[in-house]
């Protein structure tokens, strides 16, 4: 990259050069006029070919070459710059600015304009036609002026460089709004185009599977029933796809109560819990959250069901569900005693249609979308999942929701 490209792109994100004068900066221009007792001051920004007067005092902005500025070369050096007469300066005793072609600047100072990079902005410049001498208690203050310059510039970066990260949020809302849309079509689209054809499927199989030559002939009879199951998972498949389409788009916030909706679940499941000789507990109390109640439902229910499934032969599952306060937000964490995940294969856990368990668990019943529905809500009440091992063996699956304020 060259030298003068770079001036021009260090310049660039301040947004200020060819813009109306900023208030701020035309005040500090009156101020080190008023210190130094001179008629004129300037905050110059230079680039690659030219001065810029971006804020005056006691007299109109404007742009000169480079080459005829007196401050650009100011910048280069390694202090400020105050001379009683410019005429008495080899530096710039030629310059058009003190020689008549352009000006008859005799006092002069000039200030650097350091940014906290150390990059030289410009300057702070004072300037009379008549000879002036300054104080060192005056310089000082010039100096801390030239640094309220830089702070105003800097403000006015960061104010920029926000609105377009507003921008660029407000964009992605879009999209994202756009691409929930689709998902919802999508998912009528499927449930058109795929759910009714194979119910109608299930339902000659179910039909065949009555017929008395495919009763009384046992292969015909276990190759309708494998076709039936066959179905049936494929039914359960597409169904789960639905809701992971209608997840997360449309919340409806009210306060939840965990702890309420782990006791109907404890009701609900009560029957696949026994099946097993497994338990779930409460471990302290569960905290009311800001949230979708249907939603929330569903990612517990997956995590306490995931847990109940994965489970290690010699010993009876034990799920525990507990919450924390933590930094404004409530932690919760469903443990179980179960065969536990790789910790190499975590994050793969929350993709769709993802399995992680090893060749032990190939033949437990699952589908690999029920953690990336739990994110998927999660990540829709603002809040964050991942995995942990459980003390002792197991998974601990941990989420994160908003404290209800209200």
């Amino acid at each position: 990259m060259s030298t003068l490209r770079s001036r021009a792109q260090m310049l660039e994100p301040y947004a200020i050069i060819g813009e109306p004068p900023e208030p701020d900066l035309e005040a500090i221009a009156s101020i080190a006029a008023h210190i130094c007792g001179a008629p004129t001051a300037v905050v110059n920004l230079i680039d690659d070919t030219h001065q810029h007067q971006v804020a005056a005092h006691g007299f109109a902005r404007s742009v000169c070459d480079r080459e005829d500025s007196m401050c650009a070369v100011s910048i280069a050096l390694p202090e400020p710059v105050y001379l009683p007469d410019a005429r008495l300066d080899p530096r710039w005793a030629d310059n058009p600015f003190v020689t008549g072609v352009i000006g008859d600047v005799r006092f002069y100072s000039s200030t650097q304009l350091i940014n906290a990079r150390g990059e030289v902005l410009g300057t702070l410049c004072v300037f009379d036609e008549e000879v002036r001498e300054i104080t060192a208690d005056q310089r000082t203050q010039l100096e801390l002026l030239a640094h309220q310059v830089v702070d105003v510039l800097e403000l006015r970066r960061q104010s920029f460089e926000l609105h377009a990260a507003i921008a660029q949020l407000e964009h992605a809302r879009e999209e994202l709004e756009r691409s929930n849309e689709h998902l919802a079509a999508f998912a009528g689209q499927v449930s058109h185009d795929l759910k009714n054809p194979l119910a109608s499927v299930v339902g000659y199989l179910h039909n065949l599977s009555e017929v008395g030559a495919v009763v009384s002939e046992p292969e015909a009879a276990w190759c309708t029933q494998r076709a039936l199951a066959a179905s049936q998972r494929m039914s359960d498949m597409i169904g789960h796809l639905l809701d992971y389409a209608s997840v997360g788009g449309s919340l409806t916030l009210v306060p939840v109560d965990l702890g309420q909706v782990v006791a109907d679940l404890t009701d609900d499941l009560s029957d696949a819990i026994a099946s097993v000789g497994g338990a779930l507990a409460v471990e302290g109390q569960l905290p009311t959250v800001a949230g979708d109640s249907v939603q929330l439902r569903a990612v517990l229910q997956n995590l306490i069901s995931n847990a109940l499934k994965f489970r290690r032969l010699s010993r009876p599952p034990r799920v525990v569900v507990s919450a924390a306060g933590r930094d404004g937000t409530w932690l919760v964490r469903v443990a179980d005693n179960g065969i536990g995940i790789p910790s190499d294969r975590r994050e793969q856990a929350f993709a769709l249609l993802s399995r992680v368990h090893d060749e032990s668990a190939r033949e437990i019943a699952g589908n690999g979308i029920g953690l990336a529905t739990c994110k998927r809500i999660v990540t829709a009440h603002g809040g964050e999942i991942g995995l942990t091992d459980t003390p002792g063996g197991g998974t601990t699956v941990w989420f994160t929701l908003p404290v209800d304020e209200r």
